[in-house]
């Protein structure tokens, strides 16, 4: 099997013929506004890393300390700032609109740093950190509070010393529909549970649709959307894929350009000669 090219003229020839672009991002998009992922080595909050505290049995046994933890991802997280590369994103969905063409972001980042940029169709599989759910009645609510209650306020510090605040059960984040002030969670997937049917069939639609398929920054491991690209390739459609590294899915895609996605991508998607608008 050929290696993909790395062919930047011959990308941007496809890309200016494209009418439907989809655009799968992953956390290496992020990472470059300096966002933590507590993947890997030194990925720990406090002794934990993020499978010890994104499940519902962590919640379930211990809701303070789970909510230190996003407290303290949501507090980080406004400090941080979209990068070239959620800029670029955002510019081209914006200019291809205005000809009459399509770009959706399709993203496993629970930031919302695509929304920041500019970019207006963002599907957030996995859900937003700043969006809550409630554990009674079920309803989904944006959030950017700072701190998202009092009780939280100045807590999650990563320090491994740290000790848990024990903050009681009533004093964390609750429902403010009437008559409910069920316990709030943030609206994420944590492991163990399953991705929304909705948002899974609007991501089908648009992969059966889409006439050009970009994968950025998403090591292409974390299913299902690690199969999303490939299985667009399957159609015959074309994939390019910026990323740090190869993947295990680089092989099946027809582009692979190395590097950090805010220097790569803005000349990949920048406008093209052939644009009238």
């Amino acid at each position: 099997m050929a290696r993909p090219s790395s062919d930047l003229a011959e990308f941007r020839k496809v890309f200016s013929k494209a009418k439907h672009v989809v655009i799968l991002t992953g956390a290496g998009v992020s990472a470059e506004s300096g966002v933590p992922t507590f993947r890997g080595a030194g990925g720990y909050w406090r002794t934990w890393q993020a499978q010890d505290l994104a499940t519902p049995v962590a919640f379930s046994r211990n809701p303070s300390r789970v909510w230190e933890f996003y407290h303290y991802r949501r507090e980080v997280m406004l400090t941080k700032s979209p990068n070239a590369a959620h800029l670029a994103i955002a510019e081209c969905e914006a200019r291809l609109s205005r000809q009459g063409r399509a770009v959706t972001v399709i993203t496993q980042n629970i930031d919302e740093l695509h929304r920041r940029a500019g970019s207006r169709h963002v599907m957030e599989i996995h859900g937003s950190l700043f969006k809550t759910r409630c554990t009674s009645c079920g309803n989904v609510a944006a959030n950017h509070n700072s701190p998202i209650c009092p009780a939280l306020e100045g807590k999650g510090a990563p320090d491994p010393d740290t000790s848990d605040a024990q903050i009681p059960v009533e004093d964390l984040p609750r429902c403010e529909e009437s008559g409910c002030n069920g316990l709030l969670r943030p609206n994420v997937v944590w492991f163990g549970e399953t991705l929304d049917a909705d948002i899974l069939t609007q991501v089908e639609r648009e992969l059966e649709t889409c006439d050009l398929c970009l994968v950025v920054g998403t090591s292409s491991i974390v299913y299902p959307a690690a199969i999303f690209a490939p299985q667009v390739a399957a159609r015959g459609v074309p994939v390019a894929e910026f990323n740090m590294e190869d993947t295990p899915a680089t092989m099946r895609f027809r582009f692979h350009f190395q590097g950090p996605c805010g220097t790569t991508l803005p000349p990949a998607l920048a406008r093209h000669e052939t644009e009238i608008i």
